[in-house]
């Protein structure tokens, strides 16, 4: 009976460590989100106000900062965070990386650690992260990269998984075979804005 009710005891200090770890605080008026990323997240394809970031900010009310840059990889998003960090109003990332990875047939493993990298910068700032999924793009259509399931439960962090995967299926929500059009980003969009309200971070 002892060595139950110790077990137990040890079982509810690491359920109550585990939870103070994984809580998420709902963002406030004054807080701001970083929208990192490459040209999905700078909203290549429409408008600028047309941008995902953008129409994140119209529906959450909050500044999004749009720190998306066409054309880079992974790495190098691990090498431009650490200076937009240093902003002490950001207290959400939403990550977007990997669409140039795969069509320069990157290392999957170098994705993946550029990634985790970048997470764990952000961590070390006391800032939460919103991980977002991109699909394998080849001459067979699109397909679902497990990595960022993977990456999402190794750094216990929400994922919004299959969304863009769904939009670059649907012709009429896109502006070519890798981007959306102003339709699409306003998908993007809504998409993220359930999960912010999904995961607690709005109320």
């Amino acid at each position: 009976m002892k060595y139950i009710l110790i077990a137990v005891t040890i079982i509810l200090i690491l359920f109550t460590l585990t939870k103070k770890e994984t809580d998420i605080q709902a963002l406030a008026t004054q807080d701001t989100i970083l929208a990192f990323g490459d040209s999905l997240t700078y909203g290549h394809g429409t408008a600028p106000a047309k941008s995902y970031p953008s129409l994140l900010s119209s529906l959450t009310g909050l500044k999004v900062i749009n720190a998306g840059v066409n054309g880079e990889t992974s790495q190098d998003g691990v090498v431009r965070l650490p200076r937009l960090l240093e902003d002490p109003s950001i207290k959400l990332m939403i990550l977007c990386f990997g669409g140039n990875d795969i069509l320069q047939k990157r290392s999957m493993s170098s994705l993946k650690k550029n990634l985790k990298t970048m997470i764990q910068l952000a961590k070390n700032k006391k800032i939460n992260v919103l991980l977002i999924s991109v699909p394998n793009i080849s001459l067979f259509g699109l397909s679902a990269l497990a990595l960022y399931e993977k990456i999402a439960e190794e750094e216990n962090v929400p994922l919004v998984n299959g969304m863009l995967a769904d939009i670059l299926s649907n012709p009429t929500l896109k502006s070519d075979q890798i981007h959306p059009n102003a339709l699409g980003y306003k998908q993007m969009a809504k998409k993220i804005y359930e999960s912010l309200k999904e995961n607690g971070w709005l109320n």
